[in-house]
């Protein structure tokens, strides 16, 4: 049926224990753009000036854009998201209503392309169909629990808070130390962050640690040096 290739289109809704670690990898990922891009801020206007005012200023601002811009593309990412899905799952009840027989071959011909024989596969769908037709096929057609759907309230929230959580990080780092050890305090500590973010993020998605802390610190540095470039060069045009 024409309505397969929606549900290949659409991308699987996660739950239970997977989902909470993707919430959680989610966390870490924002954590780390917060650390990354705070410290490309603040280490590029302390290049450019010694005093602590305009480095305060330019941090604070970038913490409260940053976590106000993630949290609405969450928002409208998973609203998105969420909207589809109720979508997809009100086309597959439309269909359960007018079309049950042939929807009863559709669930059955999913189980038996998994490997059931076709009296088995014919057996489960039927069971299903019995138990809740409309959860069996939302489970195997589309992937998506109707219990479960995405929150994004909820998904703000998380980005916003996950964001200011690494952005506190390098906005201290660059305002505790006296001017002489701001830069390098504030690089180590940056350093020493992603190093644990890498590790989490990779220990969630049972990657290769050593790849994922490599890039994201590579990646912070780059950043980092990126940003104090411009603001050397800047703070002497200006001067």
């Amino acid at each position: 049926m024409a309505k397969s290739l929606i549900a290949h289109s659409a991308e699987p809704h996660v739950s239970g224990a997977g989902g909470k670690l993707n919430w959680l990898r989610a966390g870490v990922l924002g954590a780390n753009d917060g650390i990354v891009s705070i410290a490309g801020i603040v280490v590029g206007v302390a290049a450019a000036t010694l005093e602590r005012a305009p480095i305060f200023t330019a941090g604070v601002a970038g913490v409260a854009a940053g976590a106000v811009s993630m949290a609405l593309g969450e928002y409208v990412s998973v609203s998105t998201q969420r909207d589809t899905e109720r979508a997809l799952l009100d086309k597959e009840r439309q269909e359960l209503h007018e079309l049950p027989d042939e929807e009863l071959d559709e669930l059955a011909a999913i189980y038996e392309s998994k490997g059931l024989s076709r009296g088995t596969a014919r057996q489960v769908a039927t069971e299903l169909t019995a138990h809740d037709a409309f959860a069996a096929h939302a489970e195997a057609e589309l992937g998506i629990d109707p219990d479960e759907l995405a929150n994004p309230w909820q998904a703000a929230l998380s980005s916003a808070i996950s964001f200011l959580t690494g952005a506190l990080l390098p906005l201290i780092a660059i305002l505790a130390p006296p001017p002489a050890w701001r830069i390098p305090t504030t690089v180590v500590a940056v350093c020493l962050a992603l190093v644990l973010t890498g590790w989490i993020s990779a220990t969630i998605g049972h990657a290769d640690r050593t790849k994922a802390i490599l890039r994201v610190t590579i990646g912070g540095l780059i950043a980092m040096a990126v940003t104090y470039l411009i603001g050397t060069l800047v703070g002497h045009a200006v001067t």
